[in-house]
């Protein structure tokens, strides 16, 4: 692969000035040594001087001047007339094959169902996810998440139990042991039944119990479980491919590293909601 192709205009015009602006200083600067070895210090001293030592009152160097001068004009120039041409680019070639490779896909998959997104988000799982959270989602024991909980009942109990790190809310982390055992199934089956998008429960006897005690979690998640303007997770959202996409956006610090934002081009909007749903088929 070639670094640098001449027929492109954006890498021709970056070669150009920084050949100019290279030659341009190696001229001045040994100019300047050649000054300092050949000439004598002479001048009118300014009136500070440094344990002895003082300093002349000598106007800005002109070569330095028109060096730093002509290099913030190019550099001017390159940034707001130089770089927008529409003359070819290798990053602008590549920017349009990735537009539409992702027009494409879009088309293609335009309204897949269901099997289609566990089919899909099942390969991508296994080529982004499963490095971390073993290829079949338990977490390598306990390294990662445990997944196949992930979006159960049994998985707000395990976080309000262990506590849930990393997701870098503006509400900060949520501590281990916000209540203890049986607490934690109460609380689970409150939000599981009646604000979660799971919208049931295995203990439909502890809903009632687990809503009064659901206030210690109302101060972050708020009464409503929306999270408060995103100042916390979105309990509403737990359940459904939304919360997972949701933790997929934002990345998550972990014990063994950081899961990347998968926002960031890795993956698009069905790609990501494909994800979520794959990881919610593992729980039922």
């Amino acid at each position: 692969m070639k670094w640098f192709n001449l027929e492109d205009n954006i890498n021709l015009l970056s070669l150009i000035g920084a050949l100019a602006i290279i030659l341009l200083t190696l001229f001045v600067v040994g100019k300047y040594v050649k000054q300092i070895k050949d000439s004598k210090s002479e001048g009118e001293l300014s009136e500070h001087n440094w344990d002895g030592i003082g300093e002349y009152k000598n106007p800005l160097p002109v070569g330095w001047a028109l060096m730093f001068v002509l290099t913030i004009v190019w550099a001017i120039w390159y940034y707001l007339v130089g770089y927008p041409l529409n003359s070819y680019s290798q990053i602008g070639e590549y920017n349009e094959e990735v537009k539409g490779m992702n027009a494409k896909f879009e088309k293609e998959w335009a309204n897949p169902d269901i099997k289609t997104l566990h089919a899909m988000g099942e390969g991508i799982f296994l080529v982004q996810c499963s490095a971390c959270h073993g290829i079949t989602a338990d977490g390598i024991n306990g390294k990662a998440a445990d997944l196949n909980i992930w979006g159960s009942e049994q998985g707000i109990v395990d976080a309000i139990i262990k506590g849930s790190k990393g997701l870098d809310y503006p509400m900060g982390e949520m501590p281990p042991g916000m209540a203890d055992e049986e607490g934690a199934k109460a609380i689970a089956a409150y939000v599981a039944k009646e604000l979660s998008g799971i919208k049931k429960t295995t203990n439909e006897n502890l809903v009632e119990a687990g809503k009064a005690q659901f206030a210690v979690c109302a101060s972050c998640h708020g009464d409503d479980g929306k999270g408060m303007d995103g100042m916390s997770p979105d309990l509403t959202k737990y359940g459904t491919s939304d919360f997972v996409v949701d933790v997929l956006k934002r990345g998550k610090k972990g014990a063994i590293g950081a899961m990347p934002k998968f926002d960031d081009g890795r993956l698009n909007a069905l790609q990501q909601k494909a994800v979520g749903e794959y990881i919610l088929s593992l729980t039922k």
